[in-house]
């Protein structure tokens, strides 16, 4: 029996669109019928991820943005908004660590402590307020921002300025789902533990070696690491109407810590 789509219709736009989790997870809205426009700066990554859509049937619309330009992203939301009139929902799911590595903290300097912000907090907090008065006509919305297990926690890497913007973002959440909800807006965190699921995360992965990788996976309740569709499942979830009376929760997807 076909399982009947829960998106069809609908407009989802999905940041961080190039590979891994924000691939995965525009993949699976179209999947679902939803109507994709997905962004990122990597425009190579962004071609492969329309690529591997039409070869399933579907389609989801690319366009290179940077998430910490106030502008580009006002002018993203518009063109959506112009082209299909709404925004359903918004994953923010852009983000990393931006090839850093993890150093002393007399090391940092501020130019690479305001970069992790900008990715990661500055566009979350830009796209929601292009997308809100939108939803906000339409009496109803879902935001759902992806955080980390480090905005929970610490860094596995040790970059002070990953976890910190991680727990703004968390911060965010909270704060919108309150201002937002008398709208019938919801929002949501997923917080993701470790996944290999970009180029990024395999750097990390080989440089823990065997044993540290093997403590890795014995610190999971479940013995495994996860999968990228382990983050989409909970993502669809937060957007589905199942989700409708839950608002400013983070969930852990971590395999149980």
């Amino acid at each position: 029996m076909t399982r009947p789509q829960r998106f069809t219709g609908q407009t989802v736009v999905v940041t961080g669109a190039a590979h891994g989790f924000g691939r995965t997870i525009a993949h699976a809205f179209a999947a679902e019928g939803a109507h994709v426009w997905a962004c990122d700066v990597n425009l190579s990554g962004l071609n492969e991820t329309a690529r591997l859509a039409q070869e399933n049937g579907r389609t989801v619309q690319t366009r290179t943005v940077d998430v910490g330009d106030g502008a580009a992203v006002a002018a993203f939301v518009a063109e959506v908004t112009g082209a299909t009139g709404c925004v359903d929902v918004l994953v923010n799911n852009a983000g990393g660590v931006l090839g850093q590595v993890g150093r002393p903290i007399e090391e940092i300097s501020p130019e690479d402590w305001r970069a992790i912000f900008q990715v990661n907090v500055d566009g979350a907090f830009f796209f929601a307020q292009a997308v809100a008065p939108h939803m906000k006509a339409r009496q109803r919305g879902r935001i759902i921002n992806i955080s980390s297990g480090a905005g929970l926690g610490i860094s596995l890497t040790g970059i002070q300025a990953y976890a910190s913007a991680k727990a703004a973002q968390i911060g965010l959440t909270r704060q919108l789902a309150h201002e937002l909800g008398a709208w019938g807006i919801t929002v949501n965190n997923v917080a993701p533990g470790f996944v290999r699921s970009n180029p990024t995360t395999e750097r990390q992965w080989e440089s823990y070696g065997g044993e540290g990788q093997r403590k890795l996976v014995q610190g999971i309740a479940l013995k495994r690491l996860g999968t990228p569709e382990d983050i989409a499942h909970a993502v669809l979830f937060f957007a589905s109407e199942e989700a409708g009376w839950i608002s400013g929760q983070v969930l852990s997807v971590d395999g149980g810590k």
